[in-house]
């Protein structure tokens, strides 16, 4: 399941020792970009206390919305798998697609067009510059895997995804997926 190359659509995972950032600690993030200038992505397990409609109230539905990273975060962004219904949509990869007009989304999630399997927002996004991303991997600080749930994952649950994710990777991951989110509390 663990690849040696980071390309968007891939997931990286927390590794367990890191503990402590409140925005990576068990993270489970998607690449929706990743060339020689920087990589960007969006943590998809980590809902808010939001719903879009708290924070755009003309939207008429309760999605949650997602702390997407610690960048930008007065910033509102979306994926989604309905590129036929979203134009300028740009393609992540396995038919998961990343913004598109914003305007006519409202408009498709008021007329009931569109539904929490179709799309996630989130505030903010994970953002690293050239190298960054390499650097980190080479502390050991992220897992690569493959995004084997393609689209399906937007509307996959956020509760358990990391530890399953660990579990996934077996060997000695299983046993960090039922530790204690602090340790140091334990």
């Amino acid at each position: 399941m663990t690849t040696d190359k980071l390309k968007k659509g891939s997931l990286l995972i927390a590794e367990p020792s890191i503990i402590g950032d409140v925005s990576f600690n068990r993270s489970v993030i998607l690449l929706a970009d990743y060339n020689e200038e920087g990589s960007i992505g969006f943590i998809i397990n980590k809902p808010l206390k939001y719903t879009i409609n708290d924070l755009i109230p003309e939207i008429h539905a309760r999605f949650k919305i997602y702390n997407g990273g610690p960048v930008e975060q007065d910033n509102l962004y979306f994926i989604h798998n309905i590129p036929d219904l979203i134009p300028n949509s740009i393609e992540i990869s396995n038919g998961i697609y990343w913004g598109g007009d914003f305007e006519f989304t409202k408009e498709l999630i008021n007329q009931g067009a569109i539904s929490n399997e179709n799309i996630r927002f989130f505030l903010g996004y994970t953002g690293w510059h050239e190298k960054q991303l390499e650097s980190e991997m080479e502390n050991n600080s992220w897992i690569i895997t493959t995004n084997t749930y393609e689209n399906k994952i937007i509307g996959k649950s956020a509760t358990h995804f990391w530890k399953e994710q660990l579990i996934e990777l077996g060997g000695d991951y299983i046993i960090w997926s039922n530790a204690p989110e602090n340790p140091y509390l334990n």
